[in-house]
């Protein structure tokens, strides 16, 4: 997300602000794609990744990663990954990605966080990003998390109670739209906004007809429970967000995650982060 500038300032007053106008302006920077699906088998893809992706690890682990489509209620064709980290991984997350990256810049991050925390991860590109098709908006949002959902649940056989939602960023506005709906076994929150309107214009106190994202309205309808993970120095989306969101969930686990210092893009490098969903995944959830 970046800052208004003064001309899209006036622009949501001077004409009738929208959802979709107001999330094209905050939200959606897909990169040129840094991956390609190939050799399909069964309609499943090897990944082939640029040099842009920044792959850390070897060809051998590569091929613990695969690519399948999907395809959604409004028509597009959705790039999915399954990255199989661990042999006996009890749960598998499903990640919702912040947003100026796609699947090719993510694998190594998912690879190495599903290692260390004893989980499988299935994540997908939202329309407009990398291999899918068509265009990015709010609506496609959460018709893109429905698909990759439902392929999680069909194609791969995996239980709700076996499912932790992942939401970075942007990614989780359509986690929290999906955990509304569906019961799964936890959600993670990680640099949450509390809706489109309330990030442009820090002082909105009440969301208005016209406001994309809302998800502070719909948190208080997840009944899961849900960790929340926030840098107290983020200046993309102030921890305020965070506070609010963790606030309004009717099962929020106590400790949520505040780490003191970090920003919006590098909470992943404080060794907190790791300990705290270590510790969520392998005793919290457990027990």
């Amino acid at each position: 997300m970046n800052g208004l500038t003064f001309s899209e300032f006036c622009c949501l007053f001077c004409c009738p602000p929208c959802p979709s106008r107001i999330a094209a302006k905050l939200a959606f920077l897909p990169p040129e794609p840094t991956y390609s699906f190939i050799e399909p088998c069964d309609s499943k893809f090897q990944i082939s990744l640029t040099e842009k992706a920044e792959w850390q690890y070897t060809e051998r682990d590569k091929k613990n990663i695969e690519g399948i489509f999907a395809r959604t209620s409004r028509g597009n064709k959705i790039a999915c990954l399954f990255v199989r980290c661990s042999a006996n991984a009890r749960f598998t997350i499903l990640f919702s990605h912040g947003n100026a990256v796609d699947l090719g810049q993510m694998s190594s991050f998912y690879f190495g966080l599903g290692k260390r925390i004893n989980c499988n991860i299935f994540s997908y590109d939202y329309s407009g990003y990398g291999v899918s098709t068509g265009k990015p908006s709010e609506k496609n949002l959460y018709a893109d998390i429905d698909s990759a959902w439902q392929m999680l649940r069909t194609t791969y056989g995996i239980s709700p109670e076996n499912i932790i939602l992942y939401g970075q960023s942007i990614g989780t506005v359509p986690t929290v739209d999906l955990a509304t709906r569906h019961d799964v076994r936890a959600v993670v929150l990680h640099s949450p906004l509390m809706s489109g309107m309330r990030v442009a214009f820090p002082n909105t106190k009440r969301t208005w007809f016209f406001d994309a994202f809302p998800s502070i309205d719909k948190v208080p309808k997840v009944t899961s429970p849900v960790l929340v993970i926030h840098g107290t120095e983020d200046e993309v989306i102030d921890f305020s967000h965070g506070l609010a969101i963790y606030e309004r969930c009717p099962r929020p686990v106590d400790p949520p995650l505040w780490v003191q210092g970090a920003g919006h893009n590098d909470v992943e490098l404080y060794g907190q982060y790791l300990e705290r969903l270590k510790n969520f995944v392998s005793v919290e959830l457990i027990n």
